[in-house]
């Protein structure tokens, strides 16, 4: 018998899905259900190392996390990584399927529904509960045909959908009722209530609003949901607002600079950073000269590295690399930033586009060619320089050469890896989540000049605010009626903790 599902479809992007996802997960998990998340499509260049040896979008990982269980590629089989404008790369089931532009794409999506249904079954029948997580908007009705993330994926298995609204945006009872105007009738007899996500203030301001939302769609609903803060916290699923994840700390004693590449990824990396105590995290948009009093420049992972070169170069940025580096500044690459810290770029088989090369960074004598299979692997190890231990995930394409190799940064369980100069103020290497070592990162610090004694446990505090969100939602969301709603007897589940 498989298990019974949930989805939780938007009325646009970035309204909050994602986390009402991992919040409901752990409230569940919490009452003893094996829940499982599920999100047939995801658009985003923030991913993670499953444990079957693939990769997913960072949310779905994240919401892993929050049911107690090891993220695993069934959770989201069609992931689309930007490169371009207009084109992506398309990872399905876990592991590289090709390059598609957004036309050719549309064409596709049919031929992705089996796998995307298979996914989904092969969850269910290792749950009790599935939570399913739409993409972008419910209501892209002109994208509808061949749609698998939205109501195109409902429909084929006939999924109870609950719609969320986002009033912190501004215009929810439009956006909620214009949602339910543009679908036909047998897709709203799918939908069973609505969520209204990010209100701010006194909630019971906005009973007239719910009362007009009920009336213009027959609709009922699950709650209204406070603005939670504490989201800023949790790994974020794309690159949206991105400049505004900044952190200016009281009394800082080192200043991190990360500049906003076109095509950034897995900026994850930067969020143990972001909640040190005494770290001021400044991401740096387009157009704006890195700070000159920065500590570290961050040079983080990028979808399309060489492109993204160029982008760095066309801001400026390389003149106040060089500049920083005289001033006695340090330098960090991670993936793409490690690979722009070396002589040259190449990529001969066009992986990431047109074939072409470029002229590296030059700050480490290492050349590397974007060649050969993706490297997709968790792992751990001990840093050269401190001596502590890391541990993180390798998500790459490319071969990396140079003298500069021989003064790794990192020995890893399948090697040595990434390079220091000989200055040692120049490093770079290809492992992803380092900073989520407490004892490295202090140490990492400690050599910048952070005087501060942390006592920040990253990985406590990330569950900390999953088991806080599961708070906030049993407190303001009718959770019987959601697990209801997906066809579970509530009367056979015990309480909430």
């Amino acid at each position: 018998m498989t298990a019974p599902a949930l989805m939780l479809q938007g009325t646009g992007s970035d309204v909050g899905k994602s986390l009402l996802v991992a919040g409901l997960c752990r409230a569940a998990a919490r009452r003893g259900l094996r829940v499982r998340p599920f999100k047939p499509q995801n658009m985003s260049n923030n991913a993670a190392v499953t444990a079957d040896g693939g990769e997913i979008g960072r949310a779905q990982a994240l919401q892993a996390r929050a049911c107690g269980v090891a993220p695993i590629t069934d959770m989201n089989p069609v992931l689309l990584k930007p490169q371009t404008e207009i084109g992506a790369q398309l990872v399905l089931q876990g592991r590289v399927w090709g390059n598609a532009q957004a036309r050719a794409y549309q064409r596709l999506k049919p031929e992705l529904l089996p796998h995307v249904l298979g996914s989904f079954e092969r969850l269910r029948e290792q749950a009790d509960l599935v939570l399913v997580e739409g993409a972008g908007s419910a209501a892209e009705v002109n994208l509808r045909d061949g749609d698998i993330a939205n109501m195109g994926f409902a429909a084929a298995t006939q999924l109870p959908v609950i719609l969320v609204g986002d009033i912190d945006r501004g215009g929810v009872i439009a956006q909620i009722v214009g949602t339910w105007t543009l679908l036909p009738e047998a897709e709203r007899a799918l939908f069973r209530g609505y969520i209204v996500n990010k209100f701010r203030g006194d909630v019971t301001l906005f009973d007239e609003g719910l009362r007009i939302i009920t009336r213009e769609t027959g609709l009922d609903s699950f709650g209204v949901v406070p603005y939670f803060a504490e989201a800023a916290r949790l790994p974020a699923e794309d690159a949206v607002g991105v400049e505004a994840r900044s952190e200016q700390a009281q009394g800082a004693f080192v200043h991190i600079a990360v500049p906003v590449l076109s095509r950034i990824a897995n900026f994850d990396d930067l969020d143990p950073l972001r909640a040190e105590p005494g770290v001021r995290l400044t991401m740096v948009p387009p157009g704006t000269a890195l700070p000159g009093d920065a500590d570290l420049v961050i040079l983080p992972g990028s979808k399309a590295t060489i492109a993204d070169l160029a982008f760095l170069r066309a801001q400026g940025w390389d003149i106040d690399l060089i500049a920083h580096h005289r001033r006695g500044g340090h330098i960090l690459g991670i993936c793409g930033g490690y690979q722009m810290l070396g002589r040259s770029l190449s990529d001969p088989e066009g992986r990431e586009g047109a074939a072409t090369e470029a002229e590296g960074l030059g700050f480490l004598d290492i050349a590397t060619e974007l060649s050969g299979d993706k490297r997709l692997v968790e792992t751990s190890g001990v840093d050269r320089t401190t001596g502590e231990t890391i541990r993180g995930y390798e998500m790459h394409v490319g071969r990396t050469t140079g003298p500069s190799l021989a003064n790794p940064m990192l020995d890893l369980a399948g090697g040595p890896d990434g390079a220091v100069s000989g200055d040692g103020r120049v490093m770079g290497c290809y492992l992803h989540g380092l900073f989520a070592a407490d004892e490295f990162r202090r140490a990492f610090l400690r050599r910048l000049g952070h005087a501060a004694a942390s006592t920040l446990s990253f990985d406590a505090e990330i569950d900390g605010v999953l088991d806080r969100l599961a708070d906030h939602l049993g407190a303001t969301l009718d959770l019987d009626a959601l697990l209801r709603a997906a066809g579970l007897d509530t009367k056979a589940i015990p309480a909430g903790v």
